[in-house]
Parts: structure tokens; sequence; C-alpha cells
């Protein structure tokens, strides 16, 4: 029986900005990733976030992004390898220390937005990540794209990796995902992204926008919760993977 763990990003509101559905999105995801502050969130928000989280013995990542609140972390910004191993240690110590005070532990690290797609691209800004989760802690699980540099870099540094796949994205034929500049950069029809999951999963080959197949590895799905039908689309990815004889459950 195929198994799959089911993330969602999390932990993004900021001071009066309510941004998501976190204490409910936490009945369908097996891990989440907090968004440490950069690109969204805030002490207090992390602080509760965690708390939600572990109230429902959901696994815990850092999110850590580049730090473009107005951006929402989604533009590519210029850093040096140096720069991204500082930005991602300061973030990933940022959610730990509300981890520790709550009697927590860190499961994983996901890069955000452009910080990720960048990465994935990118051998030495992918190393510089690497190297600043396995420095903080060796047991953590990076999450990269599935096929990217990011995960290269993580299993050539001696991180157990966990290959990302996306169910309401679309790809490119090298792997990539489709730019959110781009019109059909997301899948709109419920119906059809879980087709997508499902395959992807089952058969690890997704559609590619050019027409043809891309071969991948699903060791976790990514579900957004800031959608406007985030919740029903996530009880409808987890039920139809489910059906599928697809085990739903997180790494540790």
């Amino acid at each position: 029986m195929k198994t799959v763990d089911l993330n969602c990003d999390l932990g993004e509101s900021f001071g009066a900005y309510q941004i998501g559905n976190d204490k409910e999105i936490l009945d369908y995801a097996t891990s989440v990733n907090i968004a440490c502050g950069f690109h969204a969130g805030d002490p207090t928000v992390m602080r509760k976030t965690v708390q939600l989280a572990m109230g429902k013995a959901v696994k815990i990542g850092a999110h850590p992004g580049f730090q473009d609140l107005i951006g929402f972390g989604r533009r590519n910004m210029f850093v040096t390898p140096q720069e991204a191993y500082d930005l991602v240690v300061y973030q990933i110590g940022a959610l730990n220390g509300f981890l520790q005070s709550e009697g927590g532990s860190m499961q994983h690290v996901k890069p955000h937005g452009a910080l990720y797609n960048m990465a994935a691209k990118n051998k030495e800004l992918s190393m510089a990540i690497a190297e600043a989760v396995y420095n903080v802690n060796p047991e953590l699980i990076l999450f990269g794209l599935s096929g990217s540099e990011l995960i290269r870099a993580g299993q050539a540094i001696g991180l157990q990796t966990a290959s990302e796949v996306f169910a309401d994205r679309t790809y490119q034929k090298d792997g990539s995902l489709t730019s959110r500049l781009e019109k059909d950069a997301m899948i709109e029809n419920d119906d059809d992204a879980v087709g997508q999951v499902i395959r992807m999963v089952k058969e690890g080959k997704v559609l590619s926008q050019q027409g043809s197949d891309v071969t991948l590895r699903a060791d976790t799905i990514c579900i957004h919760g800031d959608g406007a039908h985030a919740l029903t689309f996530a009880r409808h990815v987890k039920k139809s993977l489910q059906l599928s004889e697809i085990t739903v459950k997180s790494f540790k």
C-alpha cells in the first residue's frame, strides 16, 4: 500500500491580518510548515500555530523564506549562498524557540516561495540551504520539489529528504512548477487536482503543460491553506487518497 504525507503552509497571518484556516486545516494535514516571520507570520502567530499543531498531534516544520513581507516571499531576490544559509538558520532558530518553550520538536524544514523555487534549480543556493538545515540539526527532514537540486543537495550532505509534489499547481516539462505569473499556474478544478495527485503517488508521473509526462517521486503532497475553498479541497484530497488505498501519515 502506498503511503504519503500531506503538508500545509500555516502561520501566515501577522499583526491585524488574518490569512488561512489554520485551526480547521489541521484536521486534514499530517505535517505543517510554519512561517517564521520573514515572508509572513509574527512571534504571536508562531506561538499560537505551534500550540494548535501540537494540540492536533500534527508534525511541525519551519517554513523559511525571503524577508519580503509585502511580496509574501514570492518575488525572486538576489542573495549569496552565505546570506541564504544565514536566513535559513535564523528562521529555524526562531521557530525552534517556540517549539522548545511548548515542549515540542521540529520534524522538517521546507523553504517557502521564491526561495524554494530558486533553490530547485540553483545548486549553490540549494547546498547553502541544506548545510543550514544539517548544521542546525542533522535529524531534520528537508522538504523540496521532487527531482530538484534541493533534494539532491540534502541527500549529498546526509539529510533525510522528502520529495514534494503539489496538488493544485501545474508542471513544466523540466519538472518545475509553472510560474504563478502565468494564468495556468493553478489547477482550479478540485477533481482535476485530485486526479493529478493520485497519479503522482501511484504512478510517479505528472502531465506537463507541454503535454509530456514527467517522472517524479511523491513523498509529501502540498495543499495550500489560504485559498477560498482550502478546507473543502483538503477534505476532498485526503478522502480521495484514502479511497484509492493510499495511507496518509507523517514521517515520524
